[in-house]
């Protein structure tokens, strides 16, 4: 037997995975049988029974995911303690284990938990984006004390099982309470992973070499195109702040990705061959995340919303990179299939969002509430409280009732998921059902204008109208016609 071989025999699971990812042979051979076994899960075996082609969009996704990390590890682009994290934390917690809590809440509850919760611990910023959905600013002083992100954490972890955390603001860069920074959180609770949307202008060497150091954070860095792009909306020289901090990571071998507002105005930019060699080859980012500008938050206005047909555009334009280039880049309006649908109000699998203030909100885009975790606190409650809240409850009614958990033949149209853009009609009626409250100013002047509510409307009625052609076709389309083939071989066998 071959001295590396055998040495690999007696090593510890986790070890041994090290190893093999270490190893641009085994990573390889390791990457193919991951790819088989996907592709068997999802679509030879499909156990969850639901259309074909969404399956096929999962597939590509995870594949996508697969050759991202393959890219960061191959091109020696990710630090050890990096490379361990995301075997032993992204890989092991949160993608491949059915761990003892999920078990124990779906007893408990009949349904699965969420998987992670999204956090904005301060509304600080030290940029003043045009459109920001937080309206953030330097002059903003409201944000959570440590001890209760900290119980979060923890909380939503030995309740849910959930092992990743998605952090955003403001500027969580320039959270700090009780002597800690995010940074600090994210060292502390070692065995999550973390996402951090920023702007990355504060991303120094030495901060970058923290997030190194602390092996399980990934930050998504925000762009709107090129220089040009970026600074009309972020101000001056901010672009230029950007590649540095792309640099900043890549000596440090921190992973990182891009976060892009798609508005009418950068739709086909930041969908361009151009765009995406520049940030992914050239830069070397290994994901990127598309959200499609929502008209909330600071001097908010339908004009900048990508139009309906920019939107049906952008969907075939996101399909074809996403199957003919591997990227791993998803658009959480046109990628709904990939997620079955809306994720927001802590579906299982997906997720809620708990803000500056402590209001658990359904989503980031969704800014109304009835719980506010602090009080919850206060109280004797706890993460389950605010989940099991009547608002949240029908935001997860209209999700099963729409698409979620329907037949396969009879899912709803999941390129338009999203129940606070693409339904704003349904939305408004739960806000008033439930008694929800606006989280700010800007989302309580939203609620009194009626040419916001009429135009949303619009848009989105718009938008299906175009997609719903796609999703009946080359979705549902072959699942109706297998149940209709089916029901016809039955009246063969059986007839009256």
């Amino acid at each position: 037997m071959q001295p590396k071989v055998k040495s690999m025999l007696t090593m510890s699971s986790g070890a041994l995975a090290n190893t093999v990812f270490a190893n641009d042979s085994f990573r390889r051979l390791a990457l193919k049988i991951a790819e088989k076994k996907a592709y068997n899960i999802l679509l030879e075996k499909d156990e969850s029974h639901r259309p074909r082609k969404i399956q096929e969009d999962k597939y590509y996704m995870l594949r996508n995911m697969l050759h991202s990390i393959n890219r960061g590890l191959e091109n020696k682009r990710v630090s050890p303690s990096v490379r361990r994290g995301l075997i032993k934390i992204l890989l092991s917690n949160v993608l491949l284990t059915d761990n003892t809590q999920k078990r124990a809440f779906k007893e408990k509850y009949g349904v699965n938990p969420p998987v992670f919760v999204l956090i904005s611990p301060t509304k600080r910023c030290n940029l003043r984006c045009t459109g920001c959905y937080a309206s953030s600013s330097s002059a903003d002083a409201e944000k959570l004390d440590y001890n209760i992100l900290d119980r979060i954490m923890t909380e939503k972890k030995e309740l849910w099982g959930s092992y990743f955390t998605v952090i955003s603001g403001g500027e969580p860069l320039m959270w700090k309470n009780d002597g800690k920074d995010i940074i600090d959180v994210a060292a502390e609770h070692n065995d999550q992973f973390f996402l951090m949307y920023t702007n990355g202008t504060l991303i120094d060497e030495k901060m970058a070499q923290r997030m190194a150091d602390a092996g399980n954070i990934t930050p998504a860095i925000s762009v709107e195109g090129f220089e040009k792009e970026t600074d009309e909306r972020r101000g001056k020289g901010v672009h230029k702040k950007i590649l540095k901090a792309f640099g900043n990571l890549r000596s440090c071998g921190v992973p990182f990705g891009i976060s892009i507002t798609a508005t009418r105005n950068n739709a086909e930019l930041i969908l361009s061959d151009e765009f995406m060699d520049f940030y992914f080859e050239k830069q070397e980012a290994l994901y990127g995340w598309i959200f499609q500008y929502m008209p909330i938050g600071r001097s908010y206005t339908l004009d900048l919303m990508v139009t309906p047909q920019q939107r049906k555009w952008m969907f075939e334009k996101e399909q074809q990179l996403i199957r003919d280039k591997s990227l791993f880049i998803a658009d959480f309006w046109n990628s709904g299939a990939v997620a079955n649908g809306c994720i927001s109000g802590g579906r299982p699998g997906g997720y809620f969002y708990i803000d500056w203030n402590g209001n658990c909100l359904p989503c980031a885009f969704y800014p109304y509430y009835t719980h506010n975790i602090k009080e919850i606190y206060k109280e004797k409650g706890n993460l389950n409280t605010a989940l099991m809240c009547p608002f949240f409850q029908a935001i997860r009614k209209w999700q099963r009732d729409y698409s979620y958990m329907k037949p396969a033949c009879e899912i709803g149209n999941q390129i338009v998921p999203c129940i606070s853009k693409d339904h704003h009609r349904e939305a408004r009626e739960i806000i008033d059902a439930t008694g929800a409250r606006p989280g700010d100013q800007e989302a309580e002047a939203a609620l009194q204008d009626s040419d916001y509510y009429k135009g949303l409307v619009a848009c989105g009625d718009e938008v299906a109208r175009l997609t719903n052609p796609i999703w009946d076709k080359e979705y549902i389309g072959p699942e109706r016609e297998r149940v209709r083939k089916v029901k016809h071989q039955d009246s063969m066998h059986f007839p009256r």
